[in-house]
């Protein structure tokens, strides 16, 4: 009772020291992450980020979104931060902030944009979440009540980790705001779009293609605006509130930005690795496996994910380029496991490459075991390794599964599939006479992607484009 009740009081006086005024409301808020910290985390959260979902190969495009971004700063509530702003590589409706001034888009949400306002409107919204300092205050209050009390002593290994920053830059994708923040990021948003003289309107425009965009998503393996960023009705009545005959005077600048986008890869880019029917194939890597019907796949840049409905087992592939032998590289991944019982080895060859199996259980607290197949193969100079996973009771129902997306991994050597090319945004003039979904089908366009476009141009399929007005179509 003693210790806890000077546990209690140690956390009473860290609260009532680790408070900063928060430089939108000037209201004292707790905050165990200082500036500094905060900008630290910044700059290990965009490493990551870099690295795990790739940055689009646009030097132009970047500093487009750069400049509108900048544009915004001055009339921010923290102008003296230096902001970066980038476009991720990856086909998902999102955009983001990480702590520090760090703010990221898609090409999936740049391709659904139809103006450099509404451009303006998102970043806005993302500087929102940056000047009220969210997403560190989240942090904050994970740091006392989520961790729990095991982060107690302020001298432990543990929770230095945690404050100082070590370990959560990758959670931040996943954080989701409350609806106070959101509405905070919203009004903020619209200011800062108004200010910088951009059309503060067109937020009404891109949140309305959101709520309809949202209807047709899928799940991903990063998670979408309306995942982390949660869309009402009654966020759109607000905005739309907000905005006055001035702000909708001010010019979009569609025709600029639509410029910008144009020849943008639409989609999954097939040069990083795609599905067709049960297989997936990498033409960059040269390697192609087979996986059963049902599962879902999620590729990024660094693994490729996979797991069946009701996800109660999953894989992973990854890849490193090393000179270590399958036994040594093997034993090295295995170390990091905590609580693993060995169970079984293997060394087999897989389609003229060496391959070499461990099975492993492992010991929770307080749960059920798990058990984990690792399956390592050389390939030329890397090392594939899958890390498959499930409950060790289940195992049995999984592992034939396992070994057979395993030992499917093959050399991809077939033109057919390794000169696949990604899709791309073009952009073209209407001419007043077709509807928009003959436009679609006079220039090839996928019946898959039409209902995609037609939120994209902000229209439905059957209706019917002005004169000279520019339309996004995919080829």
């Amino acid at each position: 009772m003693k210790k806890t009740s000077r546990f209690l009081c140690f956390l009473l006086i860290l609260v009532a020291v680790a408070c900063a005024i928060n430089p939108v409301t000037g209201k004292r808020e707790l905050m165990l992450i200082s500036e500094q910290q905060e900008i630290e985390l910044g700059k290990q959260t965009d490493a990551e980020i870099g690295q795990e979902y790739g940055l689009y190969n646009d030097p132009a495009l970047a500093n487009y979104v750069t400049s509108v971004g900048m544009a915004l700063v001055p009339y921010t509530h923290r102008p003296n931060l230096v902001y970066h702003f980038a476009v991720l590589d990856s086909p998902v409706v999102n955009a983001f902030a990480a702590p520090g001034g760090y703010i990221y888009v898609t090409r999936g949400i740049l391709a659904l944009m139809s103006s450099e306002a509404e451009l303006a409107g998102v970043l806005g919204h993302e500087l929102g979440h940056v000047s009220a300092r969210h997403t560190v205050r989240q942090m904050s209050t994970a740091i006392l009540f989520q961790v729990g009390l095991v982060i107690g002593s302020a001298l432990s290994e543990k929770f230095a980790k945690i404050a100082g920053i070590v370990g959560l830059a990758g959670q931040l994708l996943f954080l989701k705001f409350s609806r106070d923040d959101e509405r905070q990021a919203d009004s903020l948003g619209v200011q800062y779009s108004r200010k910088a003289q951009f059309n503060a309107g067109e937020m009404v425009s891109f949140f309305s293609s959101l709520q309809r965009y949202g209807d047709l998503s899928g799940g991903s393996s990063v998670p979408g605006f309306l995942s982390t960023h949660p869309l009402t009705s009654e966020r759109i009545k607000n905005v739309s509130a907000m905005i006055t005959p001035q702000d909708t005077a001010i010019p979009k600048k569609r025709e600029p930005y639509l410029n910008r986008i144009e020849n943008m890869i639409y989609g999954d880019d097939p040069r990083q690795g795609y599905v067709q029917g049960n297989a997936f194939y990498h033409p960059g890597m040269r390697f192609v496996f087979s996986f059963p019907q049902g599962w879902n796949v999620q590729n990024t840049p660094v693994q490729v994910s996979l797991a069946p409905e009701g996800a109660e087992a999953a894989m992973i592939l990854r890849v490193e380029t090393t000179n270590d032998d399958l036994a040594a590289f093997a034993q090295k991944k295995a170390s990091s496991i905590e609580g693993r019982q060995f169970v079984s080895e293997q060394q087999i060859t897989i389609h003229g490459m060496a391959s070499y199996h461990q099975i492993y259980n492992i010991v929770q607290q307080d749960q059920e075991p798990l058990r984990v197949r690792l399956s390592f193969l050389r390939k030329g100079a890397n090392i594939y390794y899958f890390t498959a996973l499930s409950k060790e009771q289940q195992f049995g129902q999984y592992d034939n599964v396992f070994r057979n997306i395993v030992s499917s991994f093959d050399n991809l050597n077939d033109p057919n599939y390794l000169n696949r090319q990604p899709k791309r945004l073009k952009i073209l003039k209407a001419d007043g006479t077709q509807r928009l979904n003959d436009i679609f089908s006079r220039n090839g366009v996928n019946k898959n992607l039409w209902s995609l476009l037609a939120i994209a141009n902000e229209m439905k399929a059957e209706d019917l484009p002005a004169l000279n007005q520019l339309i996004k179509i995919v080829r």
